[in-house]
């Protein structure tokens, strides 16, 4: 008679298996510390000053914590394409797949802001709107003429419309009650700090102005606003 054994009895003595990849992953989120840091870098990409800052943690703390969730494949560090001397800590999305935040925020609106206010910030708003229910607006912190043409193109081809969009500075767009998301490098190290501003790190399409530049843009984009739909919640204005 044959025997039936559970998936998991058999994987769980092997390194690297599913099974040994997720006790690793809860025994370094066991460290309430550590999964401050996660919860942090669920909405947005932070510097390690940034997470000192907003976690009342010394800089070596934060050192000898973020080097612990970089072994464990829970974080990744990109260069500020604004400044390179700056390293801000993303989130790997993958690495917390079994983990299942519940809402985090309360917005009566978010305002997606990158420099120019062409590509990035538009996509994001209209990726928002067709995902969630909170109102979206986007600026930039020094506006082009229009939305440009790669931008357009992208979201035409994902079955979204920006034909209809203009370009605003922030200064004509931002209430103070708005969860502001800086998608790109420059406008967060241009806008004055803020301890409840999001920042993602995405580079800039315009650079290069490829398809693909403006493809790759609008998945990572994808991703960043699934995840953070998940996170917010209406509230009206007060």
């Amino acid at each position: 008679m044959p025997t039936h054994v559970h998936p998991a009895n058999i994987e769980s003595g092997k390194p690297g298996s599913p099974l040994q990849r997720r006790a690793n992953l809860y025994g370094v989120l066991a460290d309430s510390a550590r999964l401050a840091v996660t919860d942090v870098l669920r909405t947005g990409d932070a510097s390690p000053s940034e997470l000192g800052r907003l976690l009342g943690m010394r800089s070596n703390l934060i050192a000898y914590h973020l080097r612990v969730l970089e072994e464990a494949e829970v974080i990744t560090r990109v260069r500020s394409e604004a400044d390179s001397r700056r390293v801000y800590i993303r989130l790997r999305p993958e690495a917390l797949t079994a983990l299942a935040p519940g809402p985090l925020l309360h917005a009566p609106r978010v305002v997606f802001v990158c420099t120019h206010n062409m590509a990035r910030s538009q996509l994001a708003a209209a990726l928002w709107e067709n995902r969630s229910p909170v109102p979206a607006a986007s600026a930039g912190t020094r506006p082009g003429p229009g939305v440009h043409e790669g931008a357009l193109a992208a979201a035409r081809g994902h079955g979204l419309c920006l034909e209809s969009r203009t370009t605003a500075h922030v200064d004509d767009v931002l209430r103070q009650d708005d969860l502001v998301v800086a998608v790109c490098d420059s406008a967060h190290e241009e806008l004055p700090p803020a301890r409840d501003r999001l920042h993602w790190s995405i580079p800039d399409p315009i650079r290069t102005a490829t398809r693909t530049a403006f493809e790759d843009t609008f998945d990572r984009l994808r991703g960043r606003v699934e995840r953070l739909a998940l996170a917010v919640r209406h509230e009206e204005s007060g």
